[in-house]
């Protein structure tokens, strides 16, 4: 058995991803996505989907990308 990174717990199902060069184990896709999805840079919603980039950026929606680009200005 493995044990999840994010929660501990020890289960017979966990899987592995790897990602940029390191090796993560989890014991759901909730806590998958807990530890490794990115945070939108101006609500600091998780990004589940593919959310938008801008200048190395992440925003979950192009309102938030537009709104923190006002904000940054």
């Amino acid at each position: 058995m493995a044990v999840c990174e994010t929660c501990g717990n020890d289960y017979e199902m966990a899987f592995e991803i790897r990602a940029q060069g390191a090796s993560h184990t989890f014991d759901s896709f909730e806590c998958a996505i807990h530890k490794m999805a990115p945070r939108c840079e101006h609500c600091g919603v998780t990004i589940i989907g593919h959310g938008h980039q801008v200048d190395g950026r992440f925003y979950c929606c192009a309102h938030c990308a537009g709104a923190s680009t006002v904000d940054h200005a």
